[in-house]
């Protein structure tokens, strides 16, 4: 059948229109992140990492000597693995049934069946101030960031061996893992983002993170090979983990720790303790961001974690108690009185779409 110019320019112009269409940027929309439950755990010690399982729906939570299990399904404490010693992460090995814990003060990292939340082995000795840890899938070994020693350890996962040392550029915080064999590790001390080989357990390479300043927590897209740094200047810095450059610096709010970032629904995720928000950004393209939504939580709730496969997250917060007068004055070199937190206050916070 023969076309008549006219139909042919429509044609033509349908095209066009489709093909731009599927190229232009995926537009943010308005997200709707509202408190859907809170989940009360006791005890009036602090907090540092937590983490979420999403496979086998329990949330872990570390308490100093204790990290207390929470199964997200039912919001109830259904395990807690005690004996530890100043503990600040949890990683996980699904396919090993095996948990990871980094215990700051012994220098040491705790190995743990996920099923029965039993101890396996002897603690690992790692270098000093263990904080960050980390899992690769890639190479199926486990990572410490200590930050007294700034150095990272990595530790085989099956055999529970320490397999080498990586020496750090600085003070380091929050790392996450690519999936390809790279780690990619915020440095406090320096605002800088260090990419590490897992395998050759080697630096190759470490980019300023300007305009960004005291980096902590960090998430990535992998799919666009996107690294996101929450800092204490209240930005947001994306870089190109490929060439290292910064694309996009948005303002966050006041007091961030952890970071979050969703594939599906392509949301980053910024929790602010000191504003007491949650600041949540639309990925429009691997170098545009948009500001979608500030939700407010409660103050100190700056910590952080997703649920991958419902887009749930999880922040938790207690309520400060007063500073004890008769307390004994602090050891050399610390210089301040260890906060306490009132019992029954500590709350995991979910929020959801």
């Amino acid at each position: 059948m023969s076309l008549t110019l006219v139909q042919k320019c429509l044609l033509i112009a349908c095209g066009t229109i489709s093909l731009s269409a599927f190229a232009a940027p995926v537009r943010a929309q308005a997200a709707n992140y509202h408190l859907v439950k809170t989940i009360s755990l006791p005890g009036d010690d602090g907090w540092d990492y937590i983490y979420d399982d999403a496979d086998a729906h329990r949330l872990y939570v570390t308490r100093g000597s204790h990290v207390q299990v929470v199964d997200t399904e039912k919001g109830e404490l259904v395990g807690d693995i005690t004996g530890l010693n100043g503990i600040h992460g949890v990683a996980i090995d699904d396919k090993a049934d095996r948990g990871f814990v980094s215990d700051g003060r012994s220098d040491s990292v705790t190995i743990f069946d996920t099923k029965t939340w039993q101890k396996i082995g002897a603690d690992v000795a790692v270098d000093p101030g263990p904080d960050c840890i980390v899992f690769d899938p890639s190479t199926e070994r486990v990572f410490t960031f200590n930050g007294d020693s700034s150095m990272s350890t990595a530790i085989d996962a099956k055999t529970g061996k320490v397999v080498g040392h990586i020496t750090l550029d600085g003070q380091p915080e929050f790392s996450v893992a690519d999936g390809q064999g790279h780690i990619y590790n915020n440095v406090e001390s320096k605002s800088e983002v260090e990419e590490i080989d897992a395998k050759t357990l080697k630096v190759t390479h470490v980019w300023p993170l300007a305009p960004g300043d005291s980096p902590s927590g960090i998430a990535m897209d992998r799919t666009t090979r996107r690294t996101f740094s929450v800092c204490r200047n209240q930005t947001l810095v994306v870089l190109n983990a490929d060439s290292g450059k910064v694309v996009a610096s948005p303002a966050i709010g006041n007091g961030p720790d952890a970071c979050s970032f969703d594939p599906k629904s392509k949301l980053v995720f910024s929790p602010n303790g000191r504003d007491g928000t949650l600041s949540i950004f639309h990925e429009d393209t691997p170098d545009t961001y948009t500001l979608v939504q500030t939700v407010t939580t409660q103050s100190g709730a700056r910590t952080m974690t997703l649920d991958t496969k419902t887009g749930h997250v999880f922040l938790v917060t207690a309520k400060t108690a007063p500073r004890d007068p008769n307390a004994p004055a602090p050891a050399p070199g610390q210089g301040f009185q260890r906060r306490r937190f009132l019992p029954g206050s500590f709350t995991v916070l979910e929020y959801a779409p």
